[in-house]
C-alpha cells in the first residue's frame, strides 16, 4: 500500500519531528510513505471570513495539485467520521483488499480546509471534536496509520 500525508505546513517544532521521523522509520516495514508539504498563508489576527476564504482557496489549491485520480482521498475535517482504532484499521484494510493501491491522507492548516478539497475526498474523518495544532495532527495521523497496521497484522501495540 502507498500513503501519502499531504499537509499545509511544515512541522517546526523539534519534538514533533522526531516524533513524525520515528513513526515514518516504523511505517517503512508496512507500506510505502509519503510526506508532502504544501505551503501555509498567513491568517492575520482579526481577518475576515472573505480573507480566510481566500487563504483556504490558495491552500487548497496547493493540495489539489498532489491530489491524484487513482487515490483514495481521505480528509482530516472536525465533521468527518469518527472511527476507533480497530475500525480506522479495518478500513484501511478493506480498502488494500477492494484493490486500493493508495491512500492520500490530506491534513489542512489552521484554518482547515477548502470546500474543493473537501469535495474531492471519499472520506473524512475527525479524529476529535477538539481543534488540535496540524503539526501534533499529523504525529496523531501517522500513530494512528501505525497503529492499523499493527492491529491488521496481528502484533502486539500498547493500549
Amino acid at each position: 500500500m502507498r500513503i501519502t500525508i499531504l499537509a499545509v505546513g511544515k512541522v517546526k517544532e523539534r519534538f514533533y519531528r522526531e516524533a513524525v521521523e520515528e513513526f515514518v522509520k516504523r511505517l517503512s516495514r508496512y507500506c510505502k510513505l509519503e510526506i508532502i508539504e504544501v505551503a501555509d498563508e498567513k491568517t492575520p489576527d482579526g481577518s475576515s471570513e472573505a480573507e480566510e476564504r481566500k487563504i483556504l482557496e490558495k491552500e487548497g489549491i496547493r493540495l489539489t495539485k498532489h491530489l491524484r485520480d487513482e487515490a483514495w482521498v481521505c480528509a482530516l475535517a472536525i465533521d468527518g467520521k469518527r472511527l476507533d482504532s480497530v475500525s480506522f484499521s479495518n478500513k484501511i484494510e478493506q480498502l488494500g483488499i477492494s484493490g486500493v493501491s493508495h491512500i492520500q491522507f490530506v491534513i489542512g492548516g489552521s484554518l482547515g480546509l477548502s470546500e474543493s478539497v473537501l469535495e474531492r475526498a471519499d472520506f473524512k474523518i475527525s479524529f476529535s471534536e477538539m481543534t488540535f495544532p496540524h503539526q501534533l495532527m499529523r504525529v496523531i495521523l501517522l500513530e494512528q496509520i501505525y497503529r492499523g497496521y499493527r492491529i491488521m497484522m496481528k502484533e502486539p501495540y500498547h493500549k
